[in-house]
């Protein structure tokens, strides 16, 4: 299975909080970070190695790779 980041990030766009999960699929993380997710945070990534999969809000339109 592989192992996701999901980062919460504060109102500035500072890293608040991380933690790494293991979950069956991207969905199953996406999930995951809207479950664990605490009310002062409004703005979260879910990452898996160096791929973004997934953030809210919404800001992009497909995946994004580090370099």
């Amino acid at each position: 299975m592989p192992n996701f980041e999901i980062c919460y990030l504060d109102g500035d766009g500072s890293l608040a909080c991380s933690f790494t999960a293991t979950c069956a699929n991207e969905t199953q993380a996406k999930v995951l970070a809207h479950a664990m997710k605490l009310r002062d945070y409004k703005k979260f990534e879910v990452w898996q190695d160096r791929t973004l999969v997934y953030q809210r809000p919404q800001l992009f339109e497909a995946r994004q790779t580090l370099q």
